[in-house]
Order: C-alpha cells, then structure tokens, then sequence
C-alpha cells in the first residue's frame, strides 16, 4: 500500500492508544481531539519517539516500526520549531540531507533550494534568534522536507505565532502541503487549522476514533459533543418518530423534508436560537423554557448559556437583545427553534 498504513497501540498507565491510520499519498490528515485525547502521542508514535505496545507503521509498504526515529526518513516540524540555535537558517536545512548521507556541497545546495521555496534565502546566514516566529516555521518546514521524507508529521505547527502572522504563515503552509506528493498528518487544538490545511479530519477522544471524514462533513454532522463544540453546534441523541425527535422532556419538530426514525443526532447553530421573555407566538414549533446560566462576548455577538426542560443550549444573540431582555445569569427565558433550522441524521 502506498501512503501511510498504521495501527498504533501505545500504553501508558492507565491511558491506552489504539487508533487505526491511513493517509493516502498526496493527502493531509488532520488529527483533532481533546487534551489528553491521545493526539500527540499518535504523531510521536508514528516518528518512534515513544515506544509501541503492538502494532505496525507502514510507510510505502516498508515496515517502520523497528527502525529507530533516525532511519524511518521521516520530517517533522515540531511546535517549538526546535531549530538549532548555532546553525545558521541554511546549516539547519542541510542537517537532514547531510544526516542521510549527502556531501556537505550537495546538502547546502538542496538547503538553498528549500531556503527559496519558502521565500527565505534572503535569511539563509541568519540564526534562530535573528529570525521572526513565522521565519522560524518555515525553516522547520525546509528542513523537513530537505530530507524528501513520504511521510510529514506536523505538531502544531502553528501554534507558536500571533494571530497576523498565523493568517500569513497558514496560507503559505497551504500552498507547501498541496505541492508535498507523500502522506501528511498534523495535529492541532485549532478548528480553522484543520478545515483549511486538511484534506480529511481524524477526530480521537480518549485514544481512540470517534469520527472521520472530509470537513465539511465532519463539520455537518458532528458525533460527540467535543466535534460539535468544536464547529460550534448544539448536538444532541434522539429518537426520531414521526417527523419529531425526542430528547428527554422536549420533542423537537423537524423539517417536513426530513423522514427519519430511529436513533439519530440533531443539531442545530446558536445562531438559531431565539430568546424571548415571554412564551413566542406564530411560527416557532419547538419552544422550551430555560434559564440562563452563562453569558459571554464573543465579538460582535454574545454567546448565552442556557439549561432547561432537559436541555442544555448556546444562543448567539447581539448585545442589544442582552439589553433588551434584560438577560443575567439565573434569568429565566423562553427559547425558541424553527423547525427549518433544525439538522437530523442518523446516529
């Protein structure tokens, strides 16, 4: 099999890994998941910078699992960069070439050639210290790359820069993963990271998979409640009968379009949820009392908390309709859903 193939195991304590992996040539997997979910931990086990409990890691067919990290022909930027700080931006590059073999001619060379792609050989003299956070990551990227690895692993690898640098660095990091031909895999905790580099996403909570797919998939049909957070969702289990889904105390009307049974999952955006003081009237068909148990700014919208009749929401409404409604953690308040807004699938 060409691309990544892998079934990492890895124990630890009472914490066990066991994720199945494959990244096709050409492809970037996002991995996603909670602290502690196991992320970091399946990146490391990929290079052999932890011990496997079982297991495999194939890589174009070749078994990697035995080899030590320095012979697996790997790259990988991790999210300190950790650059050599007395080589020059150059000397760093070529570290990977002249580690596999290659003249010390021969490895500047491909150095400088990796150095221009990243739009950097203007700072190839320069050291670590000299060079701004976005610089720093573009020479991790060179130099692993410089060792023409069929395998990319990328630890948060923007996580280090301010938000300006990051829209920058993101964009050009974008443009180096869709001309790379091997198998890439990148951890992040950041969702537009992962929607924008990634051409499919591997969510893992508690070391193991939860969910998989491309994006806007994923995006669209979250299965825990850590996706649907994380894509900014209200999700929640059900059973679907009739054109209605019942979640504990509350049925929730779906579009008429929609004709599922069963268990299934419903969502829908905060953005959906309409407050109102007192019980609305007219087109709302799934209405329920709530109080309200959080407020927060989220730019130009406040994002509220609400818990009741069973459910727990988020509504997104202006500062206007704070004010409006006189809103304060403990009020009470009636919330509202069209049947329109709402999403089901399949559980």
């Amino acid at each position: 099999m060409k691309g990544l193939d892998a079934h990492l195991v890895v124990r630890r304590g009472s914490f066990t890994l066991d994720l199945e992996l494959a990244v096709a040539p050409g492809e970037v997997v996002a991995l996603l998941g909670p602290n502690g979910a196991g992320k970091s931990t399946a990146l490391r086990a990929l290079a052999g910078l932890v011990p496997s409990s079982g297991g495999h890691v194939r890589v174009d067919g070749a078994d990697l699992r035995p080899l030590p990290p320095e012979r697996r022909g790997i790259g990988m930027v991790f999210q300190d960069y950790l650059l050599f700080p007395h080589l020059s931006a150059l000397e760093n590059v070529a570290f990977g070439p002249r580690s596999q073999g290659a003249g010390r001619r021969e490895a500047r060379r491909r150095a400088a050639a990796w150095l221009e792609r990243v739009g950097l050989a203007d700072r190839a003299s320069e050291r670590p210290r000299a060079l701004s956070g976005g610089q720093a990551q573009r020479v991790a990227l060179a130099r692993a790359l410089a060792v023409e690895p069929r395998l990319l692993l990328l630890d948060e690898p923007l996580s280090a820069l301010d938000a300006h640098t990051r829209l920058t660095i993101r964009a050009a990091l974008r443009r180096h993963l869709a001309g790379f031909e091997g198998a890439a895999v990148l951890v992040t905790h950041d969702p537009l990271d992962a929607m924008v580099l990634s051409d499919r996403l591997v969510v893992v909570e508690d070391g193991r998979l939860v969910q998989q797919g491309p994006p806007a998939e994923v995006a669209r049909r979250p299965r825990t409640d850590y996706v649907a957070r994380l894509v900014g969702l209200n999700l929640y289990r059900g059973r679907a009968s009739g054109g209605t889904v019942t979640l504990h105390e509350s049925a929730f009307a779906l579009d008429s379009i929609e004709a599922l049974e069963g268990e299934v999952f419903l969502a829908f955006a905060p953005s959906a949820v309409a407050l109102y003081r007192t019980r609305p009237d007219g087109s709302p068909r799934n209405v329920w009392r709530a109080a309200v148990s959080a407020i927060e700014r989220q730019g130009d919208r406040v994002r509220v908390q609400l818990d009741g009749s069973g459910i727990t929401a988020a509504a997104d409404v202006t500062p206007g309709a704070v004010a409006e409604l006189q809103l304060a953690e403990g009020s009470e308040v009636w919330a509202a859903v069209k049947a329109a807004e709402t999403h089901a699938y399949p559980a």
